[in-house]
């Protein structure tokens, strides 16, 4: 009876894991989140970060409270959310893009802050160095070098050898001023026109009215969050006047985007988890090394490349990491 009893219990076990993979038992976490854009679709839930919230231990609704701030486009409002998120007395606030961590690092230099965003901290004096961060910052970096646009525009003038002048997508955002000045820069380099197109309140048809009307040759994204949630749309219309369009994730390939170089944007809703559970662990912020992706792909859509009238260079193919075809 009693060894039955025992085997009953080891299979309950079993099958409820403890709660306490990261989190502490009894305990209430709170957790703030800011980003610039609006709540995200439900299919766009992958790139959430409760799923591995989860894994690790936390549940909202159980053992955690979370409070999100959208501005929805309106950036001048980061400021006054992330105020808000501050005087809840959040312990660890994730904050997404440049404009929103600057905008919680101004509101707080004691609640630790989880960054993801894709300009250089350092350089725009976020933190002390990317291995010590010091102060109460730490988090994820997208890339290296700023946001990989001169690489990206380097990719996208040898696919199309042909444009001169080359259009950078870019928001109505101060925190995106650097990847501005960084395409200025590797456009130089390289021989061509930037053509700088600037979306404000959504308008993409404005945007793209711009790029003809510069006779822009091809199109290049800038690194916004805005523009992955916007990818659809970005990408409808970059089909219909038939510009071949360099883009930020792999993702917007599948979507049917030409091309993207970057990493992969899957992984990083578990490393900003991760970074969050240590701090709720007790970690300080500024003794966490910000971390960087390693990998970075170049995917290519040869769909899209066929509609467009385009052929790929056959070394660029070879060096491809996702061929959809």
């Amino acid at each position: 009876m009693k060894r039955r009893a025992f085997i009953c219990t080891l299979g309950m076990a079993l099958l409820c894991p403890p709660l306490a993979v990261g989190a502490q038992s009894g305990r209430v976490y709170r957790l703030g989140y800011l980003t610039s854009v609006a709540p995200p679709v439900p299919a766009e839930s992958a790139t959430s970060i409760e799923p591995s919230l989860r894994e690790l231990g936390y549940v909202e609704g159980q053992n955690l409270v979370v409070e999100r701030r959208y501005a929805r486009g309106r950036v001048e409002q980061l400021p006054a959310l992330a105020r808000e998120l501050v005087q809840l007395r959040m312990e660890v606030i994730v904050a997404v893009g440049t404009s929103a961590i600057r905008a919680v690092k101004e509101a707080t230099t004691t609640i630790p802050i989880v960054m993801y965003g894709g300009v250089d901290p350092v350089a725009t004096g976020l933190v002390t160095s990317l291995a010590r961060p010091g102060g109460n910052v730490t988090g994820i970096l997208i890339a290296a070098g700023n946001t990989l646009g001169g690489k990206r525009l380097e990719l996208l003038k040898e696919t199309v050898p042909q444009a001169a002048r080359i259009a950078f997508l870019a928001v109505d955002d101060p925190g995106f001023r650097p990847q501005v000045r960084e395409a200025k820069s590797a456009a130089a380099t390289l021989g061509i026109t930037l053509v700088v197109a600037e979306v404000r309140g959504g308008d993409y048809d404005r945007a793209f009215a711009t790029m003809l009307a510069e006779r822009s040759g091809a199109l290049c994204l800038g690194a916004s969050p805005f523009f992955y949630r916007d990818r659809r749309r970005i990408i409808e219309l970059a089909a219909k006047h038939r510009l071949p369009t360099m883009y930020e994730w792999p993702e917007q390939v599948k979507d049917g985007g030409l091309m993207a170089y970057g990493p992969s944007q899957s992984e990083f809703p578990k490393r900003v988890a991760s970074y969050v559970d240590r701090v709720f662990k007790g970690a300080k912020p500024g003794d966490l090394p910000i971390e960087q992706p390693t990998k970075f792909e170049l995917a290519i859509n040869l769909k899209t490349a066929k509609a467009l009238g385009l052929t790929v260079p056959p070394s660029l193919l070879a060096r491809a990491d996702q061929v959809i075809e």
